[in-house]
């Protein structure tokens, strides 16, 4: 700054006085905006990592409630996503992942999560719909989860008698039913089991339709048109879901009753479902990824279930297949399609 116009004589004590007086507005100023450049400067950008066979289209909830929680991606986030694309390709997906050092790693469904397991025994591990975690082998105890993993799980093992029960109603003469299933993922041979041992109760039979690729659908199809139950209990992964649209066509063509797991399904055109949503567990996930990045430990988090399920009829696919539903069951639905 100039200050040439006090350099009159006698004026040489007013003018040392106002150039301290700058100084120390420019120290001021300079010294509040310190703080600010150097917490810009050491700010932590946390590195999120996702593993996956395939993208869950509820993904972009999980990143939006980070978003809202303050992680920002760019500034204080960078997400680290790995999809498969098949369950034989995941181990090598979560030794990549791992080897990028992310802070935390979110697994989506229960192949992903026991490779991220098997993976690192440090980085904590967040569970997102993983199905059964202590049948699994996840954890040990879900109140006292071990040293790097936790997480939120659906329940589908414990729901699998309760959606036979649902389908039994709905369809009073019912007495052979399919159940599709990945026999490759661990969460689902439980379902499939769990469905076999309460079938007799029910007065059913079960047909067994394994799916362990995409391509095994072909096949499946052949055989429920050769066989011809009377209705279909559909085990939700990310390898049967991938046909779960022409899955539904074929149901449909076919008059084929059907429960599913989660609400999306019985959205999609499935004749009903019975069960929490993976999206709606999205920011109990992000909360949980949240305190973690804070400081919490795995540990000290137990897992945590779905508060609410819901039973989602499809009225539409109901007229479709030529059955009507009882006013019993619908009278116990949460959301009705028509």
């Amino acid at each position: 700054m100039h200050f040439g116009i006090f350099r009159r004589r006698g004026d040489s004590c007013l003018s040392a006085a106002v150039v301290a007086y700058g100084c120390a507005l420019a120290w001021i100023a300079g010294a509040g905006a310190w703080p600010a450049i150097a917490q810009q400067q050491t700010q932590k950008v946390y590195r999120v990592g996702i593993l996956s066979t395939l993208q869950r289209p509820s993904e972009s909830v999980f990143r939006k409630v980070m978003q809202d929680l303050g992680y920002v991606e760019g500034k204080n986030v960078v997400y680290d996503a790995r999809y498969a694309g098949s369950t034989e390709l995941l181990p090598d997906a979560a030794t990549a992942l791992v080897r990028a050092e992310p802070d935390i790693i979110v697994t989506a469904g229960g192949p992903a999560s026991l490779a991220a397991k098997k993976a690192t025994a440090t980085i904590p591990i967040i569970l997102w719909g993983a199905g059964d975690p202590v049948g699994t082998g996840l954890v040990v105890n879900v109140s006292h989860p071990e040293a790097n993993v936790t997480g939120i799980t659906e329940l589908s093992t414990e729901l699998t008698a309760k959606r036979l029960q649902l389908l039994r109603e709905t369809v009073p003469s019912l007495k052979r039913v399919a159940v599709i299933w990945n026999p490759e993922d661990r969460a689902m041979t439980l379902r499939f089991r769990e469905a076999e041992e309460v079938a007799p109760r029910l007065g059913l039979t079960l047909i067994a339709v394994p799916i362990r690729v995409v391509e095994d659908f072909d096949a499946a199809f052949v055989m429920m048109a050769r066989d011809s139950p009377e209705g279909v209990l559909f085990v939700s992964d990310q390898v049967t879901a991938r046909r779960r649209a022409a899955l539904i066509q074929f149901m449909t063509a076919h008059h084929l009753p059907s429960i599913f797991e989660f609400p999306e399904e019985a959205r999609a055109g499935g004749l009903m479902s019975y069960g929490a949503s993976i999206a709606e567990l999205a920011p109990r996930a992000a909360a949980m990824v949240d305190r973690i990045l804070k400081g919490a430990k795995p540990s000290e988090l137990p897992l945590e279930a779905p508060v609410r399920w819901r039973l989602v009829v499809n009225l539409k696919t109901a007229t479709a297949i030529g059955l009507d539903v009882p006013r019993t069951v619908l009278a116990g639905a949460d959301e009705v399609i028509e």
